[in-house]
């Protein structure tokens, strides 16, 4: 006790600061288990202008830092860049063909047909489901593509618009839409051709009142319906014929 007060009298640390002291001392384990002293932080600062700092659970990420990626499985091929790291590989089997995409659990089947694929003949719409200019089918059904997870698709048969043409022979679908002008603008079309070339494939010989409750999801802006159902109509005949 003599000499504890002997080092306070002589202006002495107390043990406290003396312990503080020596963490403060001591670095602190980065990310990779590197130790950073706080001038070394310090000068990384300013030296490299403002950075953010996240404390999660006692672990200090500095933005911007470069961290390792995570190793991907074996044989599996190396992830582009910018590609999320919580993006699963998947084949997608599009008009006959396989594709490989890097697809994240919210990503529709139309982004990965126009973005990644290249296939714009689909369109984007109103995004909601409610226009279905985006129609494709799968297995044969129509569905709206904007509104279909790429990752529930995989091992089925989706067939865009750029797959009707065959060997440059237009689809009869196809062609009844072009001679009887079943279009203006033509954004809405794709969707009006695959969803007629699913009714038909399902029923050949339509009612006019099928064919209305079918088509009624296919919105067309222009106000080309009578042109549309004429062109549904010729092509029931076509397909029979083809």
């Amino acid at each position: 006790m003599a000499e504890d007060r002997d080092l306070v009298e002589e202006g002495g640390p107390e043990p406290q600061e003396r312990a503080q002291e020596g963490q403060n001392q001591q670095g602190s384990q980065g990310l990779l288990g590197t130790t950073i002293s706080r001038r070394a932080f310090l000068t990384g600062a300013v030296a490299g202008g403002a950075v953010g700092v996240v404390a999660t659970s006692g672990v200090i990420a500095v933005a911007g830092g470069a961290l390792p990626q995570a190793p991907g499985l074996p044989g599996a091929p190396a992830r582009p860049s910018g590609e999320p790291v919580d993006a699963q590989l998947i084949t997608l089997n599009v008009n006959g063909k396989d594709y490989e995409v890097y697809a994240k659990a919210n990503k529709t089947l139309l982004e990965a047909l126009r973005q990644d694929l290249g296939l714009t003949g689909t369109k984007l719409g109103c995004n909601y489901s409610e226009c279905s200019a985006c129609t494709v089918l799968v297995d044969g059904v129509a569905i709206n593509s904007c509104s279909s997870l790429a990752v529930r698709e995989q091992g089925k048969k989706i067939i865009t618009i750029e797959g009707m043409e065959k060997d440059g022979k237009l689809h009869p679908v196809q062609q009844a839409f072009w001679d009887h002008m079943g279009f203006q603008c033509g954004f809405c079309t794709p969707g009006q051709i695959m969803r007629t070339v699913a009714l038909l494939n399902r029923a050949p010989n339509p009612s006019d009142d099928l064919i209305r409750r079918e088509l009624s999801g296919n919105l067309c802006k222009c106000g080309a319906y009578a042109f549309i159902f004429a062109a549904v109509k010729d092509a029931a005949t076509k397909m029979k014929s083809a």
